[in-house]
Parts: structure tokens; sequence; C-alpha cells
């Protein structure tokens, strides 16, 4: 659930967000997370550590790469969804392309999600993005339900979604020979299935 820029051509030394990511991202599978530091990854990425800073506020936020520019994307995507689109058909959609990465970025990605879903620093530190992304469910929802964003229901939307997206993740994680977008796009579309069809007032 983060950046998918394509990462420049070997021996390239171009700063990027992307290129900071991936450089920061193999010193962390290599080193372990907290055994890396910023200097180490500016001196890898051949900057200087307060070029470092003005990419990423901290170390922590390096793994999320530009997850920020993605939820304002997905935000702009879901604000022109058609009216009589069902809201689960729009989640669906609008969640299936967040996650989408090209072919050459999925490992990094891959590495990326481990390290969000199992190292402690990291997985408190998600608290903040992951309730930004859900803002994006919950807005959208209450707008279509004619409720507030804090609202008891559109909350609850924006959290299944969240749990359902992390059950797929973890269960991509597992099994290296799946596919990202399909083993996603199989658990989104259990929900209808799994609530018995759609709750009342969903498909409006």
């Amino acid at each position: 659930m983060t950046e998918r820029a394509v990462s420049p051509a070997s021996g390239r030394r171009t700063t990027s967000i992307a290129h900071l990511s991936h450089v920061g991202l193999q010193l962390f599978f290599e080193r372990g997370f907290d055994e890396t530091t910023v200097d180490d990854i500016a001196v890898a990425a051949g900057i200087g550590r307060r070029t470092f800073f003005r990419y990423f506020p901290s170390k922590n936020d390096l793994p999320w790469g530009e997850f920020e520019v993605l939820v304002d994307e997905m935000r702009e995507r879901l604000a022109n969804v058609p009216a009589e689109m069902p809201i689960f058909q729009a989640l669906h959609d609008a969640i299936l392309e967040f996650n989408r990465y090209p072919d050459d970025e999925l490992g990094y990605h891959r590495e990326r999600m481990q390290l969000l879903l199992n190292v402690p620093t990291l997985v408190a530190h998600s608290t903040l993005r992951y309730a930004s992304w859900r803002a994006v469910i919950a807005e959208f929802a209450a707008n279509r339900l004619g409720l507030d964003p804090l609202d008891l229901r559109p909350q609850e939307i924006a959290w299944i979604y969240l749990a359902v997206s992390l059950a797929s993740y973890e269960q991509w994680l597992r099994d290296h020979d799946s596919d990202l977008v399909d083993v996603l796009d199989r658990a989104l579309a259990d929900l209808p299935v799994l609530f018995g069809g759609q709750p009342s007032g969903y498909s409006e």
C-alpha cells in the first residue's frame, strides 16, 4: 500500500523518493531496520544526511514511499465514481487500483510490506498512515449514505476494508507464487458474501 515508481536504471545516481525508498529497503532487508541508520542510507544513495530529510521526515517514513500521494489519488478516484455504482463495487475497484504495482517494483514492495507488518517500530508508526487511508474510505461511504464520516457505519466500512486489505497482504506474503491484485480481488469480492449480501444502505 505504498509508492509504485519504477526504480532508476542501474548505476544512475538519481535522487528521488522512489530511489531512496529502494536503497533504504535493501539496507533494511540486508541489515535489519533497527540496525540501519539514516546516515547509512544517505551514504548508500550518494547524498547528504540533510538531503535525506528533504524527502522523508524520519527513517520510519521511508518504507511508506509516496503513500500519501496514492491516498490523495484514491480520494480523487472515488470522488469521480458514477453515482449509480454501489459502494461495494466502487471501493473494490479503488482499492485494487491503489495496490497495482509494475512487475519490477513488486520485489521492493514485498520487502516493504514484510517490514511494515512485522517490525514493531513500524507497526506502531503505521497507525497514522492507516488512519489517513481509512479516512478516504469513510468520507466516500459517508457521502453516499448521507452520514458524517465519523458516524459508526462509515467507520465500520473503513475498518472492514483496511482489515481485508491487510489480511490479503499477509496472504500474499506467505505465498510467493500468489498475485497481489488477484488475492485482493478475491478477498474484496467475498465481502458481500460474508455479510449475506449487501447490507441495507450499502448500495445507495
